[in-house]
């Protein structure tokens, strides 16, 4: 029996276990789904909320927008009505003012019948005295007017050419005054510094012992750096400095900064150098573009093409007698375009040109074209006014002059190079430089007279056509421009025309 009691007391356990785990189980279930019913009737509630205020925010925003539709409908109504208003008065003034229009021209009417019946009775009376004048002088009307109308044109003629001839002797007496006014009011306004830059090109050295570096083994560092750059370098018995020798301005900048590097660094290899040159190269490249676009700035010169700006920086490297190109430039074009505004001409074209007329001094050219040939056919490509490509054209003379900005630049360019301290080229100087290519060429047989023209650019020779003939003086104008390029020095170039011609004169006694 105990056994029994101890085997069913653990199954009475569990069974009233399962049974209160159900019974919590349900508890619990029927918690949840009060709990779910509850939210559903609160969340029910809420939506109807949020429904009613959203239908009262949208009861009054229509209202709202309806108030706002009916004020901008009163207000275009009212304005309808001024402006019906203005327009009935509009209308009412101009049905007085047409009225007034159709009294007037009532009146006009009648005046200019009264005018007209005025003129047939003057008509009338006017042709009783021609006739009445004809019929005492003797002329008829045409003869008569053709005698008056004579003697009038020759009293005008008469007054004219007076008047013309005094005009001409005003302008003869004050044409050169003013001309000098105009030029000396300009030169004063022009108050900039005299420039007589020199490119230096040479090149400081710590020691001598610095010539063997730059030399390298075999002379490898300095082939390097004359293939790299162009130029020649001169290493010679001057102490403790080297020469940099190039017809290329730019060129010999490049290996002068690039040798000033290089001698400050100290490390001296052809892979050093390539790197330093490669480096001075695009910072030179960079200031000439700069260059030229602060001479634009300054001048207040616009709308130029890239290469044109090059062109113009470029010059900042080339000397001229000592002047530098570009300060000389800049000067020119400043002198053209006071002159202009003086003349009245074109001012803008005159100081372009004056910028541009030496551009080509700044372009490396393989072939024997001269800085004119050069510029104009620079300007030409970049798309400039014909005036701009003329003043380029003839600013030595070389091509007539089209326009009057094109002789203004040549003025200017004049007054520049020519005032005090501008060029370090003497007149003694220039004069014995004109004296030697003359000389040269008298050295010739067969030269009969040699003349230096265009300020030294040209030197034009005459022979004896009985002794010289004309394959001969080919080869004698070559072999002078040969001896010229052996023993002068000059900028440029020197054209030498050779003359040969046959003059026969005989006399009639």
């Amino acid at each position: 029996m105990q056994m029994v009691l101890w085997i069913a007391l653990p199954l009475i356990g569990l069974i009233l276990g399962w049974t209160i785990r159900w019974l919590y189980a349900r508890f619990q279930l029927s918690s949840s789904e009060q709990k779910a019913e509850r939210i559903k009737r609160d969340a029910l509630k809420e939506a109807e909320a949020q429904k009613k205020e959203l239908l009262l925010e949208t009861k009054d925003e229509l209202l709202r927008e309806r108030n706002e539709q009916e004020r901008e409908l009163r207000e275009r109504r009212n304005e309808l009505q001024r402006f019906e208003k203005r327009l009935l008065q509009k209308e009412e003034n101009l049905e007085k003012k047409t009225a007034g229009v159709e009294r007037q021209q009532a009146a006009f009417t009648d005046r200019e019948r009264k005018i007209a019946d005025k003129e047939l009775e003057l008509d009338e009376q006017e042709q009783r005295w021609r006739e009445e004048l004809e019929r005492i002088s003797g002329l008829t009307a045409e003869d008569a007017k053709k005698m008056i109308i004579q003697s009038l044109e020759d009293d005008a003629r008469h007054d004219a050419q007076g008047l013309i001839n005094k005009i001409e002797q005003e302008a003869n007496t004050t044409a050169d005054k003013q001309a000098r006014e105009i030029l000396v009011s300009t030169i004063q306004r022009m108050a900039s510094e005299v420039n007589a830059e020199v490119t230096v090109a040479s090149v400081s050295l710590p020691n001598d012992e610095m010539k063997g570096r730059i030399i390298g083994r075999e002379g490898r560092n300095i082939r390097t750096l004359e293939t790299l750059t162009g130029v020649d370098i001169i290493i010679d018995d001057t102490p403790e400095a080297v020469v940099v020798s190039c017809f290329d301005p730019v060129r010999k900048e490049i290996a002068k900064r690039s040798l000033e590097r290089l001698v400050s660094d100290g490390r001296i290899h052809p892979t050093r150098i390539e790197e330093v040159v490669q480096k001075v190269t695009g910072e030179i490249s960079q200031a000439i573009y700069e260059e030229g676009e602060k001479a634009l700035f300054d001048l207040g010169i616009h709308h130029m093409k890239p290469e044109g700006i090059r062109g113009i920086g470029r010059l900042q490297f080339r000397t001229s007698y000592g002047q530098n190109v570009l300060a000389h430039s800049k000067e020119v074009s400043v002198f053209a375009g006071m002159i202009a505004a003086e003349l009245g001409a074109d001012r803008e074209i005159a100081k372009r040109g004056g910028l541009l007329h030496d551009v080509g001094k700044g372009i490396e050219s393989d072939g024997d074209s001269n800085h004119v040939e050069l510029g104009v056919e620079l300007v030409r490509r970049m798309g400039e006014d014909e005036r701009v490509i003329n003043c380029v054209a003839a600013h030595h003379g070389d091509v007539p002059h089209s326009c009057v900005e094109s002789v203004i630049v040549q003025i200017a360019d004049a007054l520049s190079a020519s005032r005090p301290g501008a060029r370090r080229e003497t007149l003694d100087n220039y004069i014995k430089r004109l004296e030697n290519l003359e000389k040269i060429a008298e050295e010739f047989d067969g030269v009969d007279k040699a003349y230096a023209i265009q300020a030294g650019r040209e030197l034009r020779i005459m022979v004896d056509h009985e002794k010289v003939t004309d394959d001969e003086a080919k080869e004698i104008a070559k072999n002078i421009a040969r001896k010229i390029e052996a023993q002068l020095r000059y900028p440029g170039r020197i054209k030498v025309t050779m003359i040969r011609e046959t003059r026969i004169i005989e006399y009639a006694r």
